[in-house]
């Protein structure tokens, strides 16, 4: 088959996205904007779409997900094909790396191990194979291979995941409470006496521990982080419907009337049957 052919053959699969994407970066016949391109301007691109999949996840819109896997699947393709031109590696080479990782992780599937396990012991047996393969990699610290990368409260989260994992841990959740208390004292101290970068260290303490409370919740603090942003915009927007009723906008609102719709807007949704 003709590359045009590949091309636009749309039964041809991943062959033909891996076609695609040779072709974009091809420099006599390729698109300039994505031959400039490299790892680093790309990244920012591939978390911003790692976030759509999760939005569309959480927003349950089925539609827009299919949209948003392929967003993301284009991202994995444009780092192999750059990563195959500079001569580190091809897209069959990730491929058989994250097959092989599936199968060397799950023994009791692929292997002769016993499937009768509970999902802890599971979870047991992945982390003991993930702590050879970081050891093999040098890393052996408790914490080598946790992204730098990764949303500093998704980071976080992981941190003392990972650091409970060898017993650096509050024993009960009443106790990271506490905590909690005494960071937010030291930031109200901080605010009153000190430099603006000790308010902002204050801060990042009481946000770190807060993310050790929803861990203890089994809450993901990043998830739930999104749902309450998405909460406050259709609130807001809700506040903005009802002042626009009165041919008004938030800037000819003051805060006692905007407060008021807010509880109004809160007591409306409380009505509606969940979906």
């Amino acid at each position: 088959m003709q590359e045009t052919d590949l091309i636009h053959d749309q039964s041809a699969g991943i062959e033909r996205l891996l076609e695609i994407m040779r072709r974009l970066r091809d420099p006599n016949q390729g698109c300039s904007w994505d031959i400039q391109q490299d790892f680093a301007t790309i990244a920012p691109y591939t978390i911003e779409e790692a976030y759509e999949v999760a939005d569309a996840i959480d927003r349950q819109a089925w539609d827009e997900l299919k949209g948003e896997l392929g967003d993301l699947l284009f991202q994995s393709v444009f780092h192999a094909q750059m990563a195959t031109e500079a001569g580190h590696f091809t897209f069959q080479d990730v491929v058989a790396t994250m097959s092989n990782k599936m199968v060397q992780r799950h023994p009791h599937v692929f292997g002769d191990e016993s499937r009768d396990k509970s999902a802890e012991q599971q979870t047991a047996d992945w982390e003991t194979v993930k702590a050879a393969e970081r050891a093999e990699k040098a890393q052996t610290g408790t914490l080598d291979g946790v992204a730098v990368g990764l949303p500093a409260l998704l980071r976080a989260y992981k941190l003392q995941k990972r650091a409970a994992r060898v017993g650096f841990d509050w024993p009960a959740v009443t106790d990271v409470i506490d905590k909690i208390a005494e960071e937010a004292a030291e930031l109200v101290e901080a605010r009153d006496t000190l430099t603006q970068s000790e308010v902002e260290e204050e801060f990042g303490d009481l946000m770190f521990v807060m993310a050790n409370l929803g861990r203890h919740l089994g809450v993901e603090p990043e998830a739930a982080l999104r749902r309450a942003n998405a909460k406050f915009i259709r609130r807001f927007e809700g506040v903005e419907a009802k002042l626009a009723a009165r041919g008004k906008r938030p800037e000819d609102s003051d805060l006692a009337e905007m407060d008021a719709l807010w509880d109004e807007v809160k007591a409306e949704a409380r009505k509606i049957p969940a979906q």
